[in-house]
């Protein structure tokens, strides 16, 4: 089974939302692939952050990039719906967070989003033993959800190899997206254990030439071969 192209995705929670267009703008130049959005509901999460609103803007705005979401909200199964409305295209939801978790995965894709399930740190991997073959994407948090800026935390390594296992027995190709603390520094190791997509917000939003920093990014991954 081939794996799927190493994909860079910053994450707009650490962005300058006063001009946000041109903050997305600005990383797809400097070569990101995906726009990732972090959607939070002082809820599921200790956190308030975006809408549908911001991404159908973007859209409006002639961003053509893939838009994956990051849902950490309960329940899940409209604001999907807006997101997808809105011109998502990649939807992930916390199985802790929807009562009918396979119900859920086959509404995102009837909505034509591609669907991911994402895992908090403490949440075992027996969520994929029935969802797996159903899903696109599979998210490993590598810190507690609900704020950006927070430390890579290394036990999230072995669990992304227990993943890549695990689809690497189904056989079929399943994104394996990292999120939290993701930096040039760490990148590498991230991408040995098993990862394809990368997310990254204050690592690259917070520093002084994007492309200079995902450029270093791309040679890192450059420098390890697929799991």
């Amino acid at each position: 089974m081939k794996s799927p192209a190493r994909l860079i995705a910053p994450s707009i929670l650490s962005a300058d939302f006063a001009r946000l267009g041109e903050e997305v703008e600005a990383v797809l130049a400097a070569g990101a692939d995906v726009i990732h959005f972090d959607v939070m509901d002082n809820h599921y999460v200790p956190n308030l952050t975006i809408g549908p609103l911001v991404c159908e803007a973007l859209r409006k705005r002639g961003i053509k990039a893939p838009i994956d979401v990051h849902l950490m909200v309960q329940p899940v199964d409209e604001l999907a719906r807006a997101f997808a409305g809105a011109g998502a295209s990649w939807i992930s939801f916390h199985p802790e967070a929807t009562r009918h978790v396979d119900r859920t995965i086959s509404l995102i894709r009837e909505l034509g989003c591609r669907p991911g399930l994402a895992l908090n740190p403490a949440t075992p991997l027996d969520c994929l033993d029935y969802t797996l073959p159903l899903l696109d994407l599979v998210l490993v948090m590598s810190v507690n959800p609900g704020f950006g800026g927070q430390a890579f935390i290394p036990g999230s390594l072995p669990k992304l190899r227990a993943v890549r296992e695990r689809i690497a027995a189904l056989g079929r190709p399943v994104m394996v997206q990292v999120d939290g603390g993701i930096k040039a520094d760490n990148i590498r190791r991230v991408a040995e254990a098993g990862a394809d997509v990368f997310v990254a917000g204050s690592a690259i939003f917070g520093s002084s030439d994007y492309a200079a920093t995902i450029r270093r990014m791309r040679e890192e991954l450059a420098a390890t071969a697929h799991p």
